[in-house]
């Protein structure tokens, strides 16, 4: 899956066009950086591999959320509905804004069910937010229907779905903006980075003057900027900019390798019926960072799990529903809305109450689901060996399960 299993020269060569000049922070300096512009240059290879008009690196995934929210102008009381299953960073970047997180369940797609959105909707709510986990996609038309009914925001978190498409758009570029994290991780990376990207060019300025203290980055003298607004520091260096500047030149490449690779074990875990696999709303988008397959009960799944330790092969490969990075039910600072710094009470209560809902419905796919990543390193003989050691342990888990009953 990450960009980072395949590091080359093109990485070191970005990363030393920076070090030759020493100027590491993306703006200023302009004699000393001799032209070279690293942040600028992967900005706008974003735009061109991903079609959208804008797009402003900042220094995370989770910073980028915060950035975009902002800049559509979320705020105080707002409510923003999003899924039970996803990265801690989507809620955090929810409270930073001081908006209320809504949590709706998920369905088979391991993405927001849109019947649980539209339950979901309040006088308050202002935007939805599908995150596009695993590298599959929410189903955006039904998300963007109801956002059009209701006259909502829709900000996609796509930072787990980098060259991911729905119906030949990519993932992040659908909404009114979306987000990529370039963490270290990712399939594509800076080491540490993120992107705002969009269609909309009051959300790109909001958000280029917001991710650097409001300067408004209209002159050449960046002493002199205006600040039509208060920002915070979120900048992207030229150093990570520059990794990520060679790893975007390289992302067709990952991806045709992760497709390769999730085709062929989707085909070995396929011989057995009682597998089944997520579904997919466009099946040509998947970037297949991940191959997401259920078994027909928690009981097995877990004995799968366990068995899998046993062996040695539970490396990549993630039981979520008892994960407390990805899912609700594990999330027990946010469920007691346990922060450093004092929330509004009001807010406080909400929190609580969205985190401690009925997830039910959740929970009986989670409960059930496995998601192996898919690794770009991986030789075929590898490949075949890892899906027959995972074909064994199935086989042996079913096998005991029948001969119990």
């Amino acid at each position: 899956m990450p960009g980072y299993e395949l590091w080359s020269d093109a990485e070191r060569k970005e990363v030393n066009d920076v070090l030759e000049t020493g100027i590491l922070m993306r703006y200023g300096f302009d004699g000393p950086r001799k032209g070279i512009w690293k942040a600028k240059e992967l900005e706008e290879a974003i735009c061109n591999s991903f079609g959208c008009k804008q797009a402003l690196l900042v220094s995370s995934g989770t910073a980028a959320l915060t950035t975009a929210m902002s800049a559509l102008g979320i705020g105080y009381g707002d409510e923003i509905i999003l899924p039970s299953f996803t990265f801690v960073a989507s809620f955090e970047a929810v409270l930073s804004v001081g908006a209320v997180p809504v949590f709706v369940d998920v369905d088979d797609t391991l993405t927001l069910d849109p019947g649980a959105v539209r339950k979901a909707i309040t006088p308050k709510t202002k935007c939805i937010m599908p995150v596009h986990m695993c590298g599959s996609m929410a189903d955006m038309e039904a998300l963007q229907a109801i956002c059009k009914e209701h006259n909502l925001l829709l900000l996609e978190d796509a930072c787990q779905s980098i060259g991911g498409s729905y119906k030949g758009k990519k993932l992040g570029t659908i909404g009114d903006a979306g987000t990529f994290s370039f963490d270290f991780v990712k399939t594509m990376t800076c080491a540490e980075g993120g992107v705002v990207m969009t269609n909309r060019e009051d959300v790109y300025i909001n958000s280029d003057g917001y991710s650097d203290h409001g300067h408004d980055h209209k002159g050449i003298d960046r002493g002199a900027d205006l600040h039509p607004f208060i920002g915070y520091n979120f900048r992207i260096s030229e150093l990570h900019a520059a990794v990520g500047l060679a790893q975007v030149r390289r992302l067709d490449g990952f991806l045709a390798t992760q497709k390769k690779n999730h085709a062929v074990l989707k085909e070995i875990l396929s011989a057995i019926p009682e597998v089944s696999f997520r579904r997919i709303p466009d099946a040509e988008g998947d970037s297949c960072t991940f191959l997401s397959w259920f078994l027909p009960t928690e009981e097995i799944t877990r004995a799968v799990v366990t068995e899998m330790k046993a062996r040695g092969i539970l490396a990549g490969n993630f039981y979520w529903y008892d994960n407390n990075w990805h899912y609700i039910r594990k999330w027990d600072h946010l469920k007691n809305a346990v922060t450093l710094n004092a929330l509004h009470p009001d807010l406080k209560a909400s929190v609580i109450h969205h985190a401690t809902k009925d997830f039910s419905a959740s929970d009986a796919i989670m409960g059930r689901c496995i998601s192996t990543s898919i690794a770009l390193s991986w030789t075929d003989e590898q490949l075949k060996t890892k899906g027959e050691q995972m074909l064994g342990v199935i086989r042996k888990v079913l096998s005991e399960q029948k001969a119990a009953v």
